[in-house]
């Protein structure tokens, strides 16, 4: 190739490249401007799946809710309630919804959280599985028995609490601590002797482990959702709260109203059959409210058993994270 031609094609490929480059700086100022002028704040809220904020994105409606009221709603999913509280304290989320017991963990360690709301109870639905097989039948005959829970979860809490109610000590078990998933292998392998979880795990052990239930919620823990935010965050957004909680709560009657259609919405969501959301759904009510003396004085209970038992290094007054009636 002759230097002319060279130079000329050199010439044509830096003639692209700025072409391009002032594309693409036009279309990020576009996109910019556009959110910009569309006046819309952004909301970001942390999740786990199958939880009311998992159904809620899934139908779609609660987006466009908040949308019409000013607000652009993220969300982001995580597996456990730790990271959560983490996500929560970091600032990268606005809003988590969270089992009974991180909040109370969070709080044990400094972080400022101020609780928004709660759900309706989960108890029958929550509980201690033993195989059918099984010789156990009562949380007595746990006594010398394995356990699996995940430590800093409901399912911790749940198997303390059943414990204390029957008489006995936590050192009468062998805790054996690991994720949910993990638990469900070591049950299903016969590497303990029994597990301490929540649907839908309960759900699907029940109909694919010939699992039973020793006990489930119902008189030893509530196993509330909660709806937590910092407390700096809480002072300066309460009419986010006050939309959040309503519309969340309108996507929970539509959940109790449309099980058909909350059924294979959440066993693609959660990946499980429909015959398990099926079992999780029918056994429990959906509804969110505001944050009130009952609700406290719940997670209250669990974080002085937390403390009695050296799981928190420090005493939790609850009630100082808010105002609440």
């Amino acid at each position: 190739m002759s230097k002319k031609k060279r130079t000329l094609k050199k010439l044509l490929i830096s003639v692209v490249l700025v072409f391009w480059a002032a594309i693409a700086i036009y279309g990020f100022k576009q996109t910019d401007a556009g959110a910009a002028s569309s006046g819309l704040e952004t909301v970001t809220i942390g999740y786990q799946k199958g939880d009311p904020f998992d159904i809620a994105k899934q139908r779609g409606e609660f987006s466009k809710k908040m949308e019409k009221k000013g607000y652009k709603v993220v969300f982001k999913e995580f597996s456990d309630g730790s990271s959560l509280m983490q996500a929560l304290k970091a600032g990268s989320v606005d809003y988590a919804r969270t089992g009974d017991t991180p909040p109370v963990s969070a709080l044990s360690t400094g972080t400022k959280l101020t609780y928004i709301a709660a759900s309706s109870s989960k108890a029958k639905g929550s509980g201690i599985l033993v195989k059918n097989s099984s010789s156990v039948s009562s949380i007595e005959d746990l006594k010398g028995k394995k356990v699996a829970y995940t430590k800093g979860t409901s399912s911790q809490y749940m198997l303390l609490a059943a414990l204390k109610k029957a008489g006995m000590s936590a050192d009468d078990i062998t805790w054996v601590n690991m994720d949910q998933s993990s638990a469900s292998v070591a049950f299903s392998k016969g590497k303990v002797d029994a597990w301490s979880t929540w649907d839908p795990y309960t759900a699907q052990a029940q109909l694919t482990q010939n699992a039973k239930l020793v006990t489930n919620g119902v008189g030893i823990t509530n196993n509330r959702d909660y709806i937590l935010t910092t407390q700096s965050y809480a002072k300066k957004n309460t009419e986010i709260s006050k939309y959040l909680i309503k519309y969340l709560q309108e996507d929970m009657e539509w959940a109790n109203n449309n099980h058909s259609e909350l059924i294979t919405m959440m066993s693609k969501s959660l990946k499980v059959s429909k015959s398990v959301v099926k079992k999780m759904v029918e056994r429990r009510t959906y509804g969110i409210s505001t944050m009130n003396s009952t609700y406290i004085k719940e997670e209250q209970k669990i974080a002085d058993l937390f403390y009695e038992e050296g799981l928190i290094e420090n005493k939790v007054t609850v009630s100082d994270s808010g105002d609440y009636k």
